[in-house]
């Protein structure tokens, strides 16, 4: 190696026995930069190659591969950011069959019952204000997915990479779901008061308890919309996981530009 570049190596602190490894995920970086069609469709592979061949003496004290890491956060926190913003406006969760949140098992009878007697409607009415209720607490996740990216570790991201193809959704889940549910809870029953939720289920069961020989049924209406809702959230973001590891350039942002070389 020529003296001039080993002594530029040296001085920000590379082990020169890996000096060929950072070469190669240089290059790495550079094709990706190059190729944006290379980039979407090797880019996982290669940063798997990369975590696996660089020495844990490394980690993320190495510029290239700290870079990707960087990027592979902003790629997650964009997608986390979609996912809040289309969850959380009017019909996200109502107007979506995937993520829609029905009523509570529970008063899966009660349904069934006034609707034989012609009073569906009401129920129809329960089941729109709970998931408005969703929808008002949703915006409430965004904060918690960009602390639990920011705390993202070396041994994180490279966990991620190796791992299944929801490593990055079961990352967040275990991070984010207890703070997520006590974040969401006060908005969900604030919300089912404000939306009218508690008086649609009160007048809902006032009717189905009018009917003879029907037994008693309670439900938690907030637990129930909590639960729902953090299900649909985690439900985009496994989406938006499956779309960053397809695809990362489709990302705009001048990071991911440079690193995987997006338009």
């Amino acid at each position: 190696m020529p003296s001039k570049y080993k002594s530029s190596f040296e001085k920000y602190g590379v082990n020169m026995k890996n000096y060929k490894k950072i070469m190669g995920l240089m290059i790495v970086v550079f094709s990706l930069s190059a190729n944006p069609a290379n980039a979407e469709s090797n880019w996982w592979e290669k940063g798997i190659n990369i975590f696996k061949t660089l020495g844990e003496d490394n980690q993320s004290k190495e510029p290239g591969l700290n870079e990707i890491g960087e990027a592979f956060k902003e790629a997650l926190r964009i997608g986390s950011e979609n996912v809040v913003r289309k969850l959380g406006d009017v019909d996200g969760f109502n107007a979506d069959a995937a993520v829609h949140i029905p009523l509570p098992k529970e008063l899966h009878t009660v349904r069934t019952m006034l609707t034989k007697i012609g009073m569906s409607q009401i129920v129809d009415d329960l089941e729109l204000k709970l998931n408005r209720a969703a929808e008002a607490a949703t915006p409430k996740a965004k904060e918690l997915f960009l602390q639990s990216i920011t705390e993202m570790t070396f041994d994180d991201i490279k966990g991620i990479y190796e791992g299944p193809e929801d490593s990055a959704t079961k990352y967040f889940q275990g991070k984010m779901s207890p703070a997520l549910s006590k974040e969401m809870r006060p908005i969900v029953e604030n919300n089912l008061s404000k939306v009218g939720a508690i008086q649609a289920f009160d007048n809902v069961m006032g009717k189905y308890r009018a009917l003879p020989f029907v037994p008693d049924i309670k439900a938690n209406l907030t637990d129930h919309v909590v639960q729902k809702g953090m299900d649909g959230i985690f439900y985009y973001i496994a989406k938006e996981e499956a779309a960053i590891r397809k695809n990362p350039v489709k990302q705009t942002t001048e990071l991911l530009k440079k690193v995987f070389g997006a338009k």
